[in-house]
């Protein structure tokens, strides 16, 4: 029985030196406490713009004959991208927390077009090709959740709204999208807490709310043979995948 109570004394006296082996001196304690966080922020994109095609198409050309168009559109392939911006934070309390982070997104979309009535030597569809070059300014808005801080590091997640400025418009291009657009976002991440900084990688996913074709972009062209392509498509809803790394 002395036996006994002795390796139950023993086992309760080690359970809380246990529990101390899996603490680690935490980095930056304080730096969750203060009312407002800020930084920079670097990252990589891929843009994705999904169309509607119109299907075929009756054209009716500047010496009045009408004939018929059949003309589809894609974009085909991801495109990587360049990101940067700043990072400002609010802190509502200890889960919560409220972003702004004004980046500047530099990138492109791969668009292609198969002209259907129109065949080739080997009788494949005649393609035409276009590099849709965007440059966005995006001024997203988040509400950040995050789970209490484990040693030195502190999952989290978001969701919010990101309204788009895109500074680039090819005039002759044969698709154009809006110049401004909103989209929403949702993401996860993780609070590294390193001896001098906090160190923040996250994966955000944007959906546009709306269609961000230019309708008005085909009147603009001085090809008439460009705007078969530019009417090939009724509506376009953007897409972005962007990995971030934030460092306050």
């Amino acid at each position: 029985m002395a036996a006994l109570s002795a390796a139950l004394i023993l086992q309760f006296a080690a359970t809380p030196a246990m529990a101390q082996m899996d603490r680690r001196v935490q980095n930056k304690p304080y730096i969750d406490l203060r009312p407002m966080h800020f930084g920079i922020h670097v990252g990589v994109h891929l843009q994705d713009v999904e169309f509607d095609n119109v299907g075929l198409q009756t054209i009716t050309d500047a010496d009045g004959n009408v004939h018929e168009e059949y003309v589809l559109c894609e974009a085909d392939k991801w495109n990587p991208g360049f990101s940067v911006g700043v990072l400002g934070e609010l802190r509502l309390s200890d889960n919560f927390a409220l972003r702004f982070a004004p980046t500047m997104h530099f990138g492109a979309k791969h668009l292609t077009f198969l002209n259907m009535k129109m065949h080739d030597e080997q009788g494949r569809p005649y393609t035409q090709t276009q590099d849709l070059k965007n440059t966005y300014v995006s001024l997203p808005l988040d509400l950040k959740f995050a789970a209490p801080r484990w040693n030195n590091h502190r999952p989290y997640i978001i969701a919010g709204i990101n309204p788009m400025i895109n500074l680039t418009s090819g005039d002759q291009d044969m698709v154009r999208l809006k110049r401004y657009c909103t989209m929403i976002e949702v993401g996860l991440g993780c609070d590294f807490y390193l001896p001098f900084f906090k160190l923040i990688p996250e994966l955000k996913f944007c959906f546009g709310l709306s269609d961000t074709l230019d309708h008005n972009h085909v009147n603009e062209l001085r090809d008439e043979n460009l705007k078969a392509y530019a009417r090939s498509v009724s509506n376009a809803q953007s897409k972005m995948i962007v990995l971030t790394f934030y460092f306050e």
